[in-house]
């Protein structure tokens, strides 16, 4: 029996369409913030020098330009924070830290080795991409008054060199930078495992003998 009752069988009216929004930056706390914007910036400084603009590091950091002015007054004020970053040594001292000290110590001195040409290079490409060291504005690499972690992977060693660990330290640091400046080779700089065994061995094929000199 009917009951006079009509179904609508059409299909439900479409919803409108959802229209997103773009994301907002997660809240970070101030020094949060400037850390991010310092390390989306070091690249574009590679890259571009002086001429990085405050958008370009806005897009590169996920947030809105505005961003920047609430924790930098300007953008001298970026590239003067990323500088410091850049040549803060405290980052290389930690990776020569956690090197494994189970190794042989020529590979733990050559992983070493291939932290501080790492580091060398990316200070090089950044000073080159500012012009030189006129255009660092005052600031500019300086190296560490103690090679600590560096000299604490000699100190297992202390009765087979010649000189005490902290000077054996200093040595590989001076022979690694002169040996990989890229201004001072045509070609591709030494190895790590070129460079240790040119401080521990030299170049002469044995020691020498008697009183004579090479």
């Amino acid at each position: 029996m009917s009951t006079g009752r009509v179904v609508d069988l059409s299909p439900p009216a479409a919803s409108p369409p959802v229209v997103e929004r773009p994301s907002r930056a997660a809240a970070l706390p101030a020094d949060e913030r400037r850390a991010a914007i310092v390390a989306a910036t070091l690249p574009l400084l590679i890259e571009r020098g002086h001429g990085v603009t405050t958008r370009q590091i806005a897009e590169a950091a996920g947030i809105a330009e505005g961003t920047i002015f609430r924790v930098f007054p300007d953008k001298d004020a970026v590239i003067e924070a990323a500088l410091a970053v850049a040549f803060d040594t405290r980052s290389a001292e930690a990776a020569i830290a956690a090197i494994d000290r189970t190794l042989p110590f020529e590979v733990q001195l050559a992983e070493a080795v291939d932290i501080m040409q790492r580091r060398h290079a990316d200070i090089w490409r950044l000073v080159s991409s500012l012009g030189g060291p006129g255009g660092l504005r005052g600031r500019g690499p300086k190296p560490p008054a103690e090679l600590v972690a560096l000299a604490e992977l000699f100190e297992p060693q202390r009765h087979r060199l010649r000189h005490d660990p902290a000077t054996a330290a200093k040595e590989l640091r001076a022979l690694t930078l002169a040996v990989s400046h890229p201004a001072l080779h045509a070609d591709e700089p030494m190895s790590p495992a070129e460079v240790v065994s040119l401080l521990l061995d030299g170049i002469r094929t044995q020691g020498p003998t008697g009183g004579g000199s090479c």
